[in-house]
């Protein structure tokens, strides 16, 4: 049976037993830090019934009153009919409205209503609350570089 190298053994925290080769694959580390963001995100947002797609909605279209829901999918790199089924929820429970583009009458804008700002306020503060969670691991250089890193992957 091969022993682990020195490199691998040595980069493992003690807590972890060695798991092999794969620790050295970046996508499975970030498969598990996402793991565990999605985990604490669910937990923090349990009493708010909102998805973190919905609270992404809300956002942007609070910050981009009368945004096209074409835009706002270009935006949130979804694609059309996922989007429209998180506006179709969020409409049916009173959060925002579809309105007719004075400019386009092709395009559908998109408002939050009184329940959808209040509930876009709670969301916030669990936000707050789990980046604070997030945040705590990391020195403020370490998240300059952190965040530099996903902006590679991801832009």
């Amino acid at each position: 049976m091969p022993r682990p190298s020195k490199r691998a053994t040595a980069a493992q925290p003690e807590r972890d037993e060695f798991i092999g080769e794969i620790d050295d694959i970046v996508g499975f580390h970030i498969r598990r830090a996402h793991g565990s963001v999605y985990r604490h995100f669910t937990e923090t947002f349990a009493d708010l019934d909102l998805t973190q797609k919905q609270v992404s909605v809300l956002w942007l279209v609070a910050d981009h009153p009368g945004i096209a829901q074409t835009e706002l999918a270009q935006r949130l790199q979804l694609d059309r009919a996922t989007v429209m089924a998180i506006v179709n929820r969020l409409q049916e429970r009173r959060y925002l409205v579809r309105g007719q583009s004075p400019t386009d009458g092709r395009k559908q804008t998109l408002n939050l209503l009184p329940a959808g700002e209040k509930a876009l306020q709670g969301a916030k503060a669990a936000i707050r609350e789990h980046e604070a969670w997030l945040k705590s691991r990391f020195t403020r250089a370490e998240l300059d570089t952190l965040i530099g890193l996903l902006r590679r992957v991801h832009g």
